[in-house]
């Protein structure tokens, strides 16, 4: 909740540009854990795992504190969420978040 309410009043307070709670290069080597499925690029690598590069830091922290309470459930991520403390959350989302990406041209 807490981290929620920071990250809130972070991107109000910078008028919606990035802001980032957690350490992005200790967030790329906690990613390492994550690559079997996400990727240490944050794209898939599994047909059951979400592209998770360029996602809102927000967003990631919510769903990553959602897998650690067991509110939102995967059988991978019951296993690695709980582990993860709080600092781990924030510095994995500010890496993922910290990807770009680029969409190519839209199909017709």
């Amino acid at each position: 909740m807490i981290v929620r309410l920071i990250a809130s009043v972070c991107l109000l307070a910078a008028g919606g540009s990035m802001c980032s709670a957690g350490d992005i290069k200790a967030g790329r080597t906690k990613a390492l854990m994550c690559q079997a499925c996400h990727g240490l690029d944050g794209l898939s690598k599994t047909p059951d795992a979400p592209n998770i590069a360029g996602q809102t830091e927000p967003y990631l922290v919510t769903q990553l504190q959602a897998f650690k309470s067991g509110t939102r459930k995967n059988d991978a991520m019951s296993v690695v969420a709980p582990s993860l403390s709080d600092a781990d959350i924030e510095d994995l989302a500010a890496y993922f978040s910290a990807i770009e990406i680029t969409v190519g041209k839209l199909p017709q």
